[in-house]
C-alpha cells in the first residue's frame, strides 16, 4: 500500500488540470481506478458541521478519529488561567490517548515521511521522518531511527521551503525565490521517497507532499481568474503558471513513485482539503477581532476606517511594506494621511509603541511566544476587558466569551451567556461586502449547551464563525461602520473540499467513490493492507470488503 497525501491540493484545479491533459499520473490513477471527493465536518452536540481547517484535519487522519473525540478543534491552544495562545504540535493530548493508525507493531513493515502533526510511535516497525519539510510542520524534525533524518538531509538536501515560506504576493524578490524553492524542494523530496521505497519491502508506505499548499497560500492570485488580484495585476502576473507547475512537478514525482512500486501494490493519491481564494483570512484574522473591539468599547475604532458612507475604491494592489502585519500596522485608523504615509516607510524599529493599547508586531517582546504575527494578538492586552473576544484563526473565526468563574478575569455572568451569543451573533449576520452588499456570514454554531463545561474535548472558543466563500477586502457592518479596506493577505486559503483517487489490485477502473472523510483514509487503507480494522476508529473504509472491526488489533493507547 502506497499513499501518498498532496496537502492542500485542491480538486477543482485537478480535475481541470486533468482534464487538459497536464497531470496525467493523477489522471491514469482515476481512470484505472477509483475517484471521489473528500469533505470535511465534525460532531458538535449531535450536530455535523464544517470543518476543513489543515492540523486538526491531519490530527483526524493520523488517529481515524473526529475531533470531538481527539479534541483537536483549532490550530491554536488557548490557555484560560493566562489568556494565552500556542499553536498545536506533537504534544497534542489526542496522541497519548490514540496511536497513529500506522502503529501497527511487527505485524507490518511501515515506512512514514513528513505527515504533518503527529508523534513518533514506538509501536511502527519501520522507519518514521517527521517534520523534514511542509507548510510549518508542527512536530519535531526527526525520525526513528535516530541517525535517518540527518542521513537523508545529507544524502538529498535539506528542504529549501520549510520555515521559509512566510512572503507575501506582492514580494516580487520571494516571488523570485519561492519559483526555485518549490521545484527543489520536490525534487529532494521525490529522491527521498524513492530511496526510502528501495530500503524494504513495506506493507506500506506514507508521503506527504507538501508543495501544493505552500504555492496555493502563495501565488493563487497569478493563476486563477477568480482571484480579485488575477485581473487587478494582469500586467505584472508572471510568464509562468508558478501554481500548474508546482502541481506538475508533483505529478511527475508520483509517477516516479508509481514507476518504482511493486505490481500489486495499491497506490493511493489524496488531499484533506483543497485552496481556493482567499475569502477567509482576512475575516477571521482582523475584521472579527475589530468588530469585537468596537462591540466591547463602544464609539472606538482600532484597525481600519470606521463609519463611511461612500464607496470603497480600488483595490490595494501596491503596498509599501513587505510584510502583511507591517502593512495593516501602518494603516492604522486615527492617524491623518500624512502620519500614515510617513508610518509606512519607517523601520520597524520606530514602530514599537502601541496604538489603541493594542500590540505593536514591532515590539521588542519574544515574538514567536506572544504570535504577534497573527492581529488577532494584537487585541490580546484588552481581552480581559472585553466580554467577548476574536481567538487567532485562518479558516474561520473563533470567538470566546469571557466568562465569570471561567476565565481569571471573567466579566460575564453565567446567566447572560445565551443573551450575549445571540447578541454577537445578530452582529455577525448583519456583515456585509462593502463592495457587493452580500452577507458574508455562512453559519455561526455554539460549541456548549453548557457555559461553565470544563469538558476538554470541547472547543475552546464558544462561537464558531463560518463565511461564505466570498473573498473581499472590505467589511460593513451596520452597527460599527467599516473595517477595511486591507491588503489581500494570502493568495489562497482552505477550502472544504478534497480528493482521493487510487488504483491497484481489487479497484475497478472508473469507479466512483462516496465522499469522504478525513477519518475514512485509517480504514480505508488498514483495509486495503488486509488489516483488521480497531474499534474505535470513527470512519468507515471506502471499498466494500468482508472484513469486521477487531478487538485485539485496536491501536488505542
Amino acid at each position: 500500500m502506497i499513499a501518498i497525501g498532496l496537502d492542500a491540493a485542491d480538486p477543482v484545479l485537478i480535475e481541470k488540470w486533468m482534464a487538459e491533459g497536464h497531470l496525467p499520473n493523477i489522471a491514469r490513477l482515476r481512470t484505472e481506478g477509483a475517484y471521489g471527493r473528500v469533505r470535511g465536518s465534525a460532531e458538535l452536540h449531535g450536530e455535523r458541521v464544517e470543518a476543513f481547517e489543515t492540523e486538526p484535519l491531519w490530527v483526524e487522519f493520523a488517529t481515524g478519529c473526529r475531533q470531538n473525540k481527539t479534541g483537536a478543534w483549532s490550530a491554536f491552544r488557548y490557555t484560560p488561567g493566562e489568556y494565552g495562545i500556542s499553536t498545536i504540535d506533537e504534544g497534542l493530548p489526542a496522541f497519548d490517548a490514540f496511536e497513529p493508525f500506522y502503529a501497527l507493531g511487527e505485524k507490518r513493515k511501515v515506512a512514514v515521511f513528513d505527515l504533518p502533526i503527529t508523534r513518533l510511535s514506538d509501536r511502527v516497525d519501520g522507519v518514521q521522518v517527521l517534520g523534514w519539510g511542509g507548510h510549518h510542520p508542527l512536530t519535531g524534525r526527526h525520525s526513528n531511527p535516530a541517525g535517518l533524518f540527518d542521513e537523508l538531509s545529507r544524502r538529498h538536501g535539506e528542504n529549501a521551503v520549510v520555515f521559509k515560506d512566510n512572503g507575501i504576493w506582492w514580494d516580487k524578490d520571494y516571488l523570485k525565490w519561492l519559483d526555485g524553492a518549490l521545484a527543489s524542494s520536490v525534487r529532494a523530496r521525490t529522491a527521498i521517497c524513492l530511496d526510502l521505497m528501495e530500503r524494504d519491502d513495506w506493507d506500506l508506505f506514507l508521503a506527504v507532499f507538501a508543495e501544493p499548499h505552500t504555492a496555493g497560500h502563495d501565488v493563487y492570485c497569478f493563476s486563477q481568474p477568480d482571484h480579485p488580484l488575477y485581473s487587478a495585476l494582469a500586467s505584472e502576473r508572471p510568464a509562468e503558471d508558478l501554481l500548474l507547475r508546482t502541481y506538475q512537478d508533483v505529478d511527475r514525482a508520483i509517477g516516479e513513485i508509481a514507476a518504482k512500486a511493486p505490481s500489486d501494490a495499491v497506490l493511493m493519491c489524496f488531499s484533506l482539503h483543497g485552496m481556493g481564494p482567499n475569502y477567509s483570512d482576512l475575516l477571521s484574522s482582523v475584521v472579527i477581532s475589530e468588530l469585537l473591539y468596537r462591540f466591547n468599547f463602544p464609539g472606538s475604532a482600532a484597525l481600519g476606517a470606521a463609519g463611511s458612507d461612500s464607496p470603497p475604491g480600488p483595490l490595494i494592489t501596491h503596498p509599501r511594506r513587505k510584510s502583511w502585519i507591517g502593512e495593516l500596522w501602518t494603516r492604522y485608523n486615527g492617524t491623518s494621511p500624512i502620519a500614515r504615509f510617513v508610518r509606512s516607510r519607517l523601520p520597524g524599529s520606530l514602530l514599537k509603541g502601541s496604538y489603541h493599547d493594542l500590540a505593536s508586531p514591532f515590539t521588542d517582546q519574544a515574538r514567536d511566544e506572544e504570535m504577534l504575527w497573527h492581529p488577532a494578538m494584537w487585541y490580546r492586552p484588552m481581552w480581559p476587558k472585553m466580554k467577548a473576544f476574536a481567538l487567532p484563526g485562518f479558516t474561520k473565526g473563533r470567538i470566546r466569551i469571557n466568562l465569570r468563574g471561567r476565565d481569571p478575569h471573567g466579566i460575564v455572568e453565567p446567566g447572560d451567556y445565551d443573551a450575549l451569543c445571540t447578541e454577537i451573533e445578530g452582529h455577525l449576520r448583519r456583515l456585509r461586502d462593502a463592495r457587493s452588499g452580500e452577507p458574508l456570514v455562512k453559519a455561526v454554531y455554539r460549541t456548549r449547551r453548557d457555559s461553565l463545561a470544563d469538558d476538554p474535548k470541547l472547543p475552546e472558543f464558544d462561537l464558531d464563525v463560518l463565511w461564505h466563500e466570498r473573498i473581499t477586502d472590505v467589511v460593513d457592518s451596520p452597527d460599527f461602520g467599516r473595517i477595511g479596506p486591507f491588503p489581500h493577505f494570502r493568495a489562497g486559503t482552505h477550502w472544504n473540499r478534497g480528493f482521493v483517487a487510487a488504483a491497484g489490485p481489487g479497484i475497478a477502473a472508473g469507479t466512483s467513490l462516496p465522499t469522504a472523510a478525513a477519518v475514512d483514509f485509517a480504514p480505508t487503507i488498514l483495509q486495503l493492507m488486509g488489516c483488521r480494522l480497531p474499534a474505535h476508529l470513527d470512519g468507515r473504509p471506502l471499498f466494500q470488503a468482508d472484513l469486521e472491526p477487531a478487538e485485539a488489533e485496536s491501536s488505542a493507547a
